[in-house]
């Protein structure tokens, strides 16, 4: 059996618009098993699609943080407590509600579990993506109006 990832990618949507937290799927020559909303150690991500906030490995001393192409420079050991909020979906992401109005969150903002810190757009629907961890935004990975793929880090929280 081969793979349509179009297909895919709308199923995937699909069920991100559903309450369905788990949906497994086997065939003679297939097999998918999608889990949302879960946190999960970094050893479990190989057998895991989709993660929403995982602990990060060391980053380089030097990472993007957001638009402004801002450098910072911190210290490994903080970075590894860093959890990431990972794109549950593929389409395109919008940092605030509508152009002319100011981004969900930004660098330095602390967030809360529930609250709202972006949009994916993915086949013409406005899918809200709320955070599953509270702490402090620390990078913004992605610009604003780009394509993300799924499982793509999206942003990194200092948890503390």
């Amino acid at each position: 059996m081969s793979v349509n990832f179009q297909e895919l990618r709308e199923l995937l949507s699909a069920i991100a618009e559903t309450d369905i937290t788990e949906l497994e799927l086997k065939s003679d020559e297939f097999e998918l098993t999608v889990k949302k909303g879960t946190v999960i150690q970094r050893a479990e991500i190989a057998s895991m699609p989709e993660v929403t906030a995982v602990p990060t490995a060391p980053l380089p001393s030097k990472a993007v943080t957001n638009q402004n192409a801002e450098v910072a420079s911190v210290p490994n050991a903080e970075k590894q407590k860093w959890l990431e909020i990972i794109a549950p979906m593929v389409g395109t992401f919008y940092r605030a509600p509508a152009p002319e109005e100011p981004p969900f969150v930004d660098v330095g903002d602390r967030i809360s579990t529930g609250q709202t810190v972006c949009i994916i757009e993915a086949m013409k629907l406005m899918n809200e993506l709320e955070a599953e961890v509270s702490g402090q935004i620390v990078e913004i990975l992605v610009q604003n109006g780009e394509p993300v793929e799924f499982g793509q880090v999206l942003m990194r929280v200092d948890p503390g």
